[in-house]
C-alpha cells in the first residue's frame, strides 16, 4: 500500500476535523502543520500528534516528499495558497467557500486543469448515507419529475453581539458569511442531488448586528464565549447573518432556502426538501440517519439508514452495517478517501467535488449578492 503524504494548512475548527479523519484512511500520514504563526502551528501539531510544524506554509510547498496540501484558512487566503501549491505540484483540497471573487476561483480551475493535479472541494455534506440514497431515488425515477424544493440551513452561534469570528470580519471572510459559509453548502447538495441546476435566483440578505464587540484576543470557530466586558472592542459588520432565496431550477422546479447563523436553538440545523409528481423527500442534518418519504395516497415512511436497503451507488457512502451511527465526520472521510484514491491513480474516477464545483459555487453567491443589492430576479 503506497503512504501519501499530506500537510495541511490552518489550525483551527477544520483543522482538528481533517486531522482526525485523514487518519482514519490507513493510507495518509499527516507529515506537517503550517499556521498563522509558528506558536499556533506548534500548539496545534503538539494537539495532533505532528512534530513538524511552520508559520510559513511556503516552506512545505518546497517539499518534494509532501504529495498534496489540505487548504483549510480564512477564506482570503484560499486563492494565494492554492494557486502556490498547484504551481509546486501538490494536489489540493480546500475548504470552501473556494474563493472570495469569481475571477480567482476561474484562474484556479484553468490552473488545476492545466497541471492535471487532484483537486479538490470540501463539499463534505454531499455524502451522508441517505442524502445520497435521496441522489439515486431522484436518477431511478422514485420521485417523478422535481416541481419543488425549499430548506434552510440553520445555527444560532453568532446569535449575541459578543460573539465572534474570523468569518465576520469581510477582509478575512469575503463579503458574504452566512449565505457563503453554509449557503453554499445548501445550493451545492442541491444541485448535486436533483441533478437540475440553478437557473434563475432572488435573494434578500440582512445583517442584524451592524456593530460587534471583537474579542481583543482568538477565539475558536463554534467556542463559547466568556469573556468581560473590557476584552472586546466595538467594530462595524458588513457581512450577512441571515440570507432568503427564491429558486428557479431548469425549465420547471421552483424553491427557496434561507440560512442563518442567529436561529435560537439551532445548532447545525440543515433540512432539504424535494417534492415531485410522484412523491417527497425530507432529510435533516441534525438526525442524519433518518429519511423521510411522503406519499399522497399510501402511508408516508420513516426509513433508517441501513446499506443493506439503499441502492447500490448510495451504500457505497456507508461503512457501517444498519443501526450504527454514520454523521459529520464520516462525511469528511468519504470526500478524503475518494480525493486521495485520485492521488494515489491519475485515471481514477473523479468521484467528488472539484475545483469546477466551487467555481459554480463563487458564480451562485456573485448572482446572490447582485440579486440581493439590486431586490431583484437575476438570471444565473
Amino acid at each position: 500500500m503506497q503512504i501519501l503524504n499530506t500537510a495541511l494548512i490552518g489550525t483551527g475548527f477544520m483543522g482538528k476535523v481533517h486531522a482526525e479523519n485523514l487518519r482514519r484512511l490507513g493510507n495518509v500520514e499527516i507529515t506537517a502543520v503550517a499556521g498563522s504563526s509558528a506558536g499556533r502551528a506548534h500548539e496545534f501539531g503538539n494537539s495532533i500528534g505532528v512534530s513538524r510544524t511552520t508559520g510559513n506554509y511556503q516552506e512545505l510547498l518546497e517539499d518534494s516528499t509532501i504529495h498534496a496540501v489540505h487548504v483549510l484558512t480564512p477564506n482570503a487566503l484560499h486563492y494565494p495558497i492554492c494557486r502556490a501549491a498547484l504551481k509546486a505540484g501538490k494536489h489540493v483540497l480546500c475548504e470552501k467557500p473556494f474563493t472570495v471573487s469569481l475571477e480567482q476561483a476561474r484562474e484556479l480551475v484553468d490552473l488545476a486543469a492545466e497541471t492535471g493535479l487532484a483537486n479538490c472541494i470540501q463539499h463534505n455534506l454531499r455524502y451522508y448515507p441517505l442524502v445520497q440514497q435521496i441522489r439515486r431515488m431522484i436518477e431511478a425515477g422514485d420521485l417523478g419529475d422535481v416541481l419543488i424544493v425549499q430548506g434552510t440551513y440553520s445555527q444560532d452561534w453568532l446569535l449575541f453581539d459578543t460573539d465572534w469570528n474570523w468569518r465576520v470580519d469581510s477582509h478575512e471572510n469575503g463579503a458574504l458569511r452566512a449565505m457563503g459559509d453554509i449557503g453554499s453548502h445548501w445550493m451545492d447538495m442541491l444541485q448535486h442531488v436533483t441533478g437540475l441546476r440553478i437557473s434563475e435566483l432572488c435573494a434578500d440578505l440582512a445583517t442584524f448586528h451592524r456593530t460587534r464587540r471583537k474579542p481583543k484576543g482568538s477565539v475558536e470557530t463554534f467556542a463559547g464565549k466568556k469573556l468581560d466586558p473590557g476584552d472586546y472592542e466595538t467594530v462595524p459588520i458588513h457581512t450577512d447573518d441571515f440570507g432568503s432565496v427564491l429558486l428557479r431550477l431548469g425549465d420547471r422546479a421552483r424553491g427557496a432556502f434561507t440560512v442563518s447563523q442567529m436561529s435560537a436553538g439551532r445548532k447545525n440545523m440543515f433540512t432539504i426538501d424535494i417534492y415531485g409528481t410522484k412523491s417527497g423527500v425530507s432529510w435533516n442534518q441534525e438526525r442524519p440517519d433518518e429519511l423521510w418519504i411522503g406519499q399522497r395516497n399510501r402511508p408516508n415512511q420513516i426509513v433508517v439508514k441501513d446499506p443493506a436497503l439503499l441502492y447500490p451507488k448510495a451504500a457505497a457512502f456507508a461503512d457501517l452495517p444498519g443501526g450504527h451511527g454514520e454523521g459529520y465526520d464520516d462525511t469528511h472521510k468519504q470526500v478524503f478517501k475518494r480525493f486521495y484514491t485520485r492521488v494515489a491513480d491519475p485515471s481514477a474516477l473523479v468521484d467528488y467535488p472539484t475545483f469546477e464545483d466551487g467555481l459554480l459555487g463563487m458564480h451562485l453567491l456573485e448572482k446572490v449578492a447582485e440579486s440581493s443589492k439590486k431586490r431583484t430576479w437575476v438570471n444565473v
